[in-house]
């Protein structure tokens, strides 16, 4: 293990969440996952809930009791919603609020108190490209996302002067489960390859690409790049 290299990375057992944490790894840091439904064959998986601020304290302790103090944190969790608004109710608008947004306030909260004392951290949030133009039928997660944005940019200001970045990556049309599901439901206005041939770069985005830049934006290399929207997605937002 890499003293002084331990990162969280909640929603990190499938998609983009799971792309960054072998990134990470590869990277050299020792990486825990949180999420939902952590796989048994992981020894720093760790089931919880990003909306229960005791899930996420109980595993951050167990986390900092085998690998040392969290200097990283990025932020994956994230649940979407297809619903016109006039058919969503209040109970789903806040579970979508819960998840997108109260989860990276949660997650933070827990893992500031070792950056502060290191004087260095990274804190990374995956947003949303639909922050950029807006998504219909998706009011809550949108709202979520752009939230998440703004309370990035408020943060990198709060934080800066104790050594610790705050920025955010608004993943486009990538490659996952999650936007497979959506498509066999119909739900993206046409197919996967229809969107690709849309996209400047003429294809789907993966995983590693989000990886990528997520590993950049936690290296001592961009310690000078805060409170930033690293959008990628293609060329689809500019």
């Amino acid at each position: 293990m890499n003293a002084g290299k331990t990162a969280i990375v909640t929603g990190g057992a499938s998609g983009i969440g799971a792309g960054i944490v072998t990134r990470l790894r590869a990277d050299g840091y020792n990486v825990a996952i949180l999420d939902l439904n952590p796989s048994a064959d992981d020894d720093f998986a760790y089931k919880a809930d990003v909306t229960d601020p005791d899930e996420i304290a109980a595993a951050v302790s167990s986390i900092r009791s085998k690998l040392g103090p969290i200097t990283v944190l990025v932020n994956g969790a994230g649940m979407e919603k297809y619903r016109r608004f006039q058919n969503l109710d209040f109970e789903q608008w806040e579970r979508i609020i819960d998840i997108n947004l109260h989860g990276v306030f949660h997650g933070v909260q827990a893992v500031l108190p070792d950056m502060m004392e290191a004087g260095w951290g990274r804190i990374v949030n995956i947003s949303s490209s639909s922050t950029h133009s807006g998504q219909p039928f998706m009011s809550a997660y949108v709202a979520a996302k752009s939230a998440v944005n703004g309370l990035t940019k408020s943060l990198a200001l709060e934080l800066g002067p104790h050594g610790i970045t705050v920025n955010a990556v608004p993943p486009g049309f990538i490659d996952t489960p999650m936007l497979r599901r959506s498509e066999e439901k119909q739900l993206l206005g046409g197919t996967i390859e229809e969107h690709a041939q849309r996209t400047p770069v003429r294809r789907v985005g993966l995983p590693s690409d989000i990886a990528a830049a997520v590993a950049f934006l936690v290296s001592e290399d961009a310690g000078y790049i805060t409170g930033q929207i690293l959008g990628v997605n293609g060329g689809r937002n500019t």
